[in-house]
C-alpha cells in the first residue's frame, strides 16, 4: 500500500455524555464486543445514519 492510498484519520476532538441504565450500557458494550466492533464505533455509526436521514435540502 503506497502513501497515498492510507485512510486520512480524522482526529475526533468532542464527546457526548449519555445517561442510561448500567445494564442497558452492560448489555450494549458486551454485545458490540460479541459483534466485533466498539460501542463508540456504533454510536458514531447511528449518529451519521441518522442525520443522513433527516437532512435538510
Amino acid at each position: 500500500m503506497s502513501g497515498t492510498d492510507r485512510k486520512i484519520s480524522v482526529k475526533k476532538d468532542s464527546q457526548l455524555v449519555l445517561r442510561l441504565d448500567r445494564g442497558e450500557r452492560d448489555a450494549f458494550v458486551e454485545l458490540c464486543r460479541e459483534l466485533d466492533t466498539s460501542a463508540a464505533r456504533e454510536i458514531r455509526r447511528f449518529i451519521r445514519g441518522f442525520m443522513k436521514d433527516h437532512a435538510v435540502d
